[in-house]
């Protein structure tokens, strides 16, 4: 996966009709299109960064988005965690973001991890938490710092509340990263 295209809508039909439309405009894949909290509707697309860029602009024409990026190069621990395919080793600190939206979240998370050494260990994409998302990442202390602050600055408006905490108990990162 070169880029990835995020797009979140205002309404669920608006969704799945762009989701449609991105698809036969572009040469793109659908990584995922689903519902989100507040009647919301967020679609994925990847491939060549020319394709991914003209399905989001495709998408722009509309007036029902909350939010859409195209986030080229993305880091390969964003494709990973959003197919679920991190494990968690050895913990020094944890850093976790807040957003109020999910497009918002995504890309928060991709600057966390290319601006410090940290490893992108969960991200929750909008069920059950009113459209909201957030990110987890772990590393050194001062790398966690480093990725809340570059985070917290790109998010703006869109940032709702963070938290770095050094040297973590085990029992705590099992359950935010959800191993019992």
């Amino acid at each position: 996966m070169d880029t990835l295209g995020v797009v979140e809508t205002k309404t669920i039909a608006s969704g799945v009709r762009l989701a449609d439309e991105m698809l036969k405009i572009a040469d793109v894949t659908l990584v995922r299109a689903s519902t989100i909290c507040s009647g919301r509707y967020l679609i994925f697309v990847s491939g060549k960064q020319s394709d991914v860029a003209t399905a989001v602009s495709h998408a722009r024409l509309t007036n029902k988005l909350t939010g859409n990026f195209v986030i080229s190069g993305i880091s390969p621990e964003l494709v990973a965690v959003l197919k679920k395919r991190l494990s968690v080793k050895t913990v020094q600190a944890i850093g976790l973001i807040e957003s109020s939206t999910v497009s918002s979240g995504v890309a928060a998370a991709d600057i966390a991890v290319k601006s410090a050494d940290v490893s992108l260990i969960r991200f929750v994409a909008g069920l059950g938490i009113c459209g909201k998302s957030y990110f987890i990442f772990s590393g050194e202390l001062a790398a966690v710092e480093e990725a809340n602050k570059m985070a917290k600055e790109f998010l703006g408006t869109k940032y709702i509340e963070s938290t770095v905490i050094a040297r973590p108990e085990h029992d705590v990162v099992k359950a935010i990263i959800g191993v019992r």
